[in-house]
Protein backbone atom coordinates (compact mmCIF):
# COMPACT_ATOMS: atom_id res chain seq x y z
CA UNK A 1 0.00 0.00 0.00
CA UNK A 2 1.50 3.38 -1.01
CA UNK A 3 2.35 5.77 1.80
CA UNK A 4 1.09 9.34 1.60
CA UNK A 5 2.80 11.91 3.80
CA UNK A 6 2.18 15.60 4.44
CA UNK A 7 5.25 16.50 6.47
CA UNK A 8 7.25 18.66 4.08
CA UNK A 9 4.26 20.42 2.53
CA UNK A 10 6.06 19.90 -0.81
CA UNK A 11 4.80 16.94 -2.86
CA UNK A 12 8.24 15.93 -4.20
CA UNK A 13 9.79 16.05 -0.72
CA UNK A 14 6.91 14.06 0.76
CA UNK A 15 7.29 11.47 -2.00
CA UNK A 16 10.98 11.00 -1.12
CA UNK A 17 10.12 10.67 2.59
CA UNK A 18 7.47 8.07 1.76
CA UNK A 19 9.81 5.86 -0.29
CA UNK A 20 13.15 6.39 1.46
CA UNK A 21 13.63 5.19 5.04
CA UNK A 22 16.92 7.10 5.19
CA UNK A 23 15.22 10.33 4.09
CA UNK A 24 12.63 9.89 6.85
CA UNK A 25 15.36 9.33 9.45
CA UNK A 26 17.24 12.42 8.26
CA UNK A 27 14.05 14.51 8.23
CA UNK A 28 13.37 13.51 11.82
CA UNK A 29 16.96 14.31 12.75
CA UNK A 30 16.58 17.79 11.23
CA UNK A 31 13.28 18.39 13.05
CA UNK A 32 14.57 20.67 15.77
CA UNK A 33 14.78 24.44 16.07
CA UNK A 34 13.25 24.92 12.62
CA UNK A 35 9.70 24.63 11.27
CA UNK A 36 8.71 21.04 10.58
CA UNK A 37 8.21 21.64 6.84
CA UNK A 38 11.75 22.99 6.57
CA UNK A 39 13.17 19.98 8.41
CA UNK A 40 11.31 17.38 6.38
CA UNK A 41 12.11 19.15 3.09
CA UNK A 42 15.80 18.83 3.98
CA UNK A 43 16.32 15.30 2.66
CA UNK A 44 14.89 16.29 -0.73
CA UNK A 45 17.08 19.39 -0.86
CA UNK A 46 20.13 17.27 0.00
CA UNK A 47 19.27 14.75 -2.74
CA UNK A 48 18.80 17.57 -5.26
CA UNK A 49 22.13 19.15 -4.38
CA UNK A 50 23.91 15.79 -4.54
CA UNK A 51 22.29 15.20 -7.94
CA UNK A 52 20.67 11.91 -6.87
CA UNK A 53 17.12 10.60 -6.77
CA UNK A 54 17.56 8.60 -3.58
CA UNK A 55 19.79 9.14 -0.59
CA UNK A 56 22.47 6.57 0.15
CA UNK A 57 23.90 6.28 3.67
CA UNK A 58 27.29 5.13 2.41
CA UNK A 59 27.59 8.01 -0.05
CA UNK A 60 26.62 10.61 2.55
CA UNK A 61 28.94 9.10 5.18
CA UNK A 62 31.82 9.21 2.68
CA UNK A 63 31.32 12.87 1.75
CA UNK A 64 34.10 15.28 2.67
CA UNK A 65 32.78 16.89 5.89
CA UNK A 66 33.59 20.45 4.80
CA UNK A 67 32.07 19.96 1.35
CA UNK A 68 28.95 18.37 2.87
CA UNK A 69 28.58 21.26 5.34
CA UNK A 70 28.93 23.70 2.42
CA UNK A 71 26.26 21.77 0.50
CA UNK A 72 23.84 22.14 3.44
CA UNK A 73 24.79 25.80 3.92
CA UNK A 74 24.01 26.86 0.35
CA UNK A 75 21.07 29.29 0.19
CA UNK A 76 18.46 28.40 1.12
CA UNK A 77 20.19 26.47 3.90
CA UNK A 78 18.91 23.00 4.73
CA UNK A 79 18.73 23.94 8.44
CA UNK A 80 19.19 26.90 10.73
CA UNK A 81 22.49 25.28 11.83
CA UNK A 82 23.72 23.65 8.61
CA UNK A 83 27.27 22.95 9.78
CA UNK A 84 26.32 21.09 12.94
CA UNK A 85 23.48 19.30 11.16
CA UNK A 86 25.84 18.18 8.40
CA UNK A 87 27.99 16.52 11.06
CA UNK A 88 24.93 14.90 12.65
CA UNK A 89 23.61 13.61 9.33
CA UNK A 90 26.99 12.10 8.48
CA UNK A 91 27.22 10.50 11.95
CA UNK A 92 23.73 9.03 11.47
CA UNK A 93 24.67 7.70 8.03
CA UNK A 94 27.95 6.20 9.32
CA UNK A 95 25.96 4.44 12.05
CA UNK A 96 23.47 3.06 9.50
CA UNK A 97 26.39 1.80 7.38
CA UNK A 98 28.25 0.26 10.34
CA UNK A 99 25.26 -1.32 12.08
CA UNK A 100 22.76 -1.95 9.26
CA UNK A 101 24.95 -2.32 6.16
CA UNK A 102 23.64 1.01 4.85
CA UNK A 103 20.01 -0.20 4.89
CA UNK A 104 18.02 2.26 7.04
CA UNK A 105 14.86 0.16 6.81
CA UNK A 106 16.71 -2.69 8.53
CA UNK A 107 16.43 -0.67 11.72
CA UNK A 108 12.77 -1.64 11.92
CA UNK A 109 12.25 -4.36 9.31
CA UNK A 110 12.80 -7.36 11.63
CA UNK A 111 11.95 -5.97 15.07
CA UNK A 112 9.72 -8.22 17.12
CA UNK A 113 8.34 -5.62 19.52
CA UNK A 114 8.04 -1.93 20.22
CA UNK A 115 10.69 -1.98 22.93
CA UNK A 116 13.31 -3.26 20.50
CA UNK A 117 12.23 -0.70 17.89
CA UNK A 118 12.54 2.12 20.42
CA UNK A 119 15.92 0.81 21.58
CA UNK A 120 17.28 0.76 18.01
CA UNK A 121 16.03 4.26 17.24
CA UNK A 122 17.22 5.65 20.57
CA UNK A 123 20.72 4.34 19.78
CA UNK A 124 20.93 6.42 16.59
CA UNK A 125 23.29 9.42 16.69
CA UNK A 126 21.25 12.59 17.08
CA UNK A 127 18.24 10.74 18.43
CA UNK A 128 17.21 10.77 22.06
CA UNK A 129 14.22 9.40 23.92
CA UNK A 130 11.68 11.90 22.60
CA UNK A 131 12.85 11.78 18.98
CA UNK A 132 12.91 7.96 19.11
CA UNK A 133 9.38 7.85 20.55
CA UNK A 134 8.09 10.25 17.90
CA UNK A 135 9.70 8.16 15.16
CA UNK A 136 8.16 4.96 16.58
CA UNK A 137 4.79 6.73 16.41
CA UNK A 138 5.51 7.99 12.87
CA UNK A 139 6.38 4.46 11.75
CA UNK A 140 3.25 3.03 13.34
CA UNK A 141 0.79 5.70 12.31
CA UNK A 142 2.06 6.63 8.82
CA UNK A 143 4.25 3.75 7.59
CA UNK A 144 2.29 0.78 8.95
CA UNK A 145 5.27 -0.51 10.97
CA UNK A 146 3.45 -1.85 14.02
CA UNK A 147 5.33 -4.46 16.01
CA UNK A 148 3.63 -5.60 19.19
CA UNK A 149 3.78 -2.85 21.82
CA UNK A 150 4.66 -0.04 19.41
CA UNK A 151 2.10 2.37 20.91
CA UNK A 152 3.48 1.83 24.41
CA UNK A 153 7.04 2.30 23.14
CA UNK A 154 5.97 5.58 21.52
CA UNK A 155 4.56 6.85 24.82
CA UNK A 156 1.99 9.64 24.49
CA UNK A 157 3.00 10.07 20.83
CA UNK A 158 1.46 6.69 20.07
CA UNK A 159 -2.00 7.61 21.36
CA UNK A 160 -4.77 7.20 18.84
CA UNK A 161 -6.36 10.49 17.82
CA UNK A 162 -3.63 12.64 19.36
CA UNK A 163 -2.15 15.70 17.71
CA UNK A 164 1.24 15.89 19.42
CA UNK A 165 3.82 15.43 16.68
CA UNK A 166 4.68 14.85 13.04
CA UNK A 167 3.30 11.33 13.47
CA UNK A 168 -0.20 12.82 13.63
CA UNK A 169 -0.07 14.99 10.51
CA UNK A 170 -2.29 13.84 7.67
CA UNK A 171 -2.96 17.22 6.06
CA UNK A 172 -3.49 20.94 6.74
CA UNK A 173 -6.12 20.46 9.49
CA UNK A 174 -4.04 18.05 11.54
CA UNK A 175 -0.94 20.21 10.97
CA UNK A 176 -2.80 23.15 12.53
CA UNK A 177 -3.83 20.97 15.50
CA UNK A 178 -0.24 19.77 16.04
CA UNK A 179 1.00 23.37 15.90
CA UNK A 180 -1.66 24.45 18.41
CA UNK A 181 -0.67 21.59 20.75
CA UNK A 182 3.01 22.54 20.54
CA UNK A 183 2.24 26.21 21.23
CA UNK A 184 0.12 25.20 24.22
CA UNK A 185 2.97 23.02 25.60
CA UNK A 186 5.48 25.84 25.06
CA UNK A 187 3.21 28.30 26.89
CA UNK A 188 2.78 25.85 29.80
CA UNK A 189 6.54 25.32 30.09
CA UNK A 190 7.10 29.10 30.24
CA UNK A 191 4.39 29.58 32.91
Amino acid sequence: MPITLHLAQRPEANELLARSPLAALIGMLLDQQVPMEWAFSGPYTIAERLGVEDLDAGEIAAQDPEAFAALLSRKPAVHRYPGSMAKRIQALCRYVVEHYDGDAEAIWRDVTDGKELFKRLNALPGYGKQKAQIFVALLGKRYGVRPEGWREAAGAYGEEGSHRSVADITGPDSLAKVRAFKQEMKAKSKA
